[in-house]
């Protein structure tokens, strides 16, 4: 790494709108938004990948989907049956293909002089997949993580 500076963020949207959402960024000062669901769409109006890039980008928020590191399916369902230790089992062996090996570089170099949050649905962290990529940053980086939760609505 290049010594630079990283300021790592992590938020979900689950139980929240669309603009306490976007002001949670915004107060937080993020610049870069990366979408770690495996499928960048939701039922959520707003929280879809096309949406969601576009309502950032009205706040000066860059946003890219890293579709590899999101959970395989059998992780979502263990996620959904409130499996987290299955989740995060399965979660760790996809971490080690090929696919999410690149991947988590491509985040590592994103991550560089950037005020970066991962995004995915779970508002509290502790129940998803995205725990683990800031894990990974903090050990890359050296910094540490806030995990933002947008106001309920």
């Amino acid at each position: 790494m290049t010594g630079a500076k990283t300021e790592l963020f992590t938020i979900g949207y689950e139980q929240t709108t669309p603009d306490a959402f976007q002001q949670t960024l915004v107060r937080a000062g993020v610049d870069l938004v990366v979408d770690v669901r495996a499928v960048a769409a939701s039922r959520r109006p707003g929280f879809s990948k096309t949406a969601l890039s576009a309502s950032i980008a009205d706040k000066g928020i860059a946003y890219i989907h890293l579709r590899a590191l999101g959970t395989p399916k059998e992780g979502r369902l263990a996620a959904r049956s409130g499996d987290h230790a299955a989740l995060m089992r399965i979660y760790d062996a996809h971490l080690s293909t090929p696919a999410a090996a690149a991947a988590l570089e491509e985040l590592a170099h994103l991550a560089a002089g950037r005020r970066l949050c991962l995004l995915c649905y779970e508002r509290h962290v502790e129940g998803c997949h995205r725990l683990r990529l800031a894990q990974f940053l903090c050990e890359r980086t050296g910094e540490d993580v806030e995990h933002l939760v947008a106001d309920p609505f």
